[in-house]
C-alpha cells in the first residue's frame, strides 16, 4: 500500500513532467551519416557550431532551445558540432569561427550566420530552414 507522502510525490512528479516542454525535433552530435541522411530526406536542418569556452555560443544556446521547442521547428533536425575537436567538420562546411549557425533545407544550405545573438535574427535564419 503506498503511504500518502509517496501519493503525493507521484503527483508532484507527474505535474513536473507536464510543465516540461516537449523537445522538438532531433538534436544530436553531428555526424556525416546522420547529415547525409536528413538532407536526403529532405528535412528542416541546423547545425550548431558551437564551443563550450565561447561567450556568444553560451548567448545563443537559450535562444536555440526556446525556438527548438515552438510547433513550427518540430521536424528541425539539429547538428551540433563541436569547434575544438571536429576539425574536419569545419573544413568540409567551411566554417571559420566558432557560434556559426548553418540551416538546410534538405540537401541545399539555405542560411548562415556568425555570431548572432539577436533572437530575432535566429529565428528568422531557422525560419528558412523550413
Amino acid at each position: 500500500m503506498l503511504s500518502r507522502r509517496q501519493i503525493l510525490a507521484a503527483g508532484a512528479f507527474a505535474t513536473a513532467l507536464a510543465l516540461v516542454p516537449a523537445v522538438a525535433g532531433t538534436r544530436t552530435n553531428y555526424s556525416a551519416a546522420a547529415f547525409a541522411s536528413a538532407q536526403k530526406a529532405g528535412k528542416p536542418i541546423l547545425i550548431e557550431v558551437h564551443a563550450p569556452w565561447c561567450p556568444t555560443c553560451k548567448a545563443q544556446t537559450p535562444i536555440l532551445s526556446k525556438l527548438e521547442g515552438e510547433p513550427r521547428f518540430a521536424n528541425l533536425n539539429v547538428f551540433h558540432v563541436d569547434f575544438d575537436s571536429q576539425k574536419d567538420v569545419l573544413k568540409a562546411l567551411n566554417v571559420q569561427k566558432q557560434s556559426t549557425l548553418i540551416v538546410f533545407k534538405g540537401g541545399k544550405e539555405t542560411g548562415r550566420s556568425t555570431g548572432a545573438t539577436d533572437p530575432v535574427s535566429i529565428e528568422e535564419l531557422l525560419e528558412k530552414s523550413l
